[in-house]
């Protein structure tokens, strides 16, 4: 599911082509002082320049009980 998001630009570059991404593995978002699974990150990025414009954890739910 990618996130609403009203960005259409890049802020960086300028380019109006945008891609999502994900990053799994270990680089698994781990909620604080709970024990979970965690959750994968998406990225929406600049196909243009590879900015990353905006990240999501694709299991918010997971980080319930560690409000900071």
């Amino acid at each position: 599911m990618m996130h609403p998001t009203n960005v259409t630009e890049c802020p960086k570059c300028g380019g109006k082509e945008l891609g999502k991404g994900k990053q799994r593995g270990y680089a698994v978002l781990y909620p604080d002082n709970k024990m979970s699974f965690g959750s994968d990150i998406e990225h929406i990025i600049c196909i243009e320049c590879g900015f990353i414009l905006e990240s999501y954890a694709k299991k918010p739910e997971k980080f319930k009980g560690t409000i900071y």
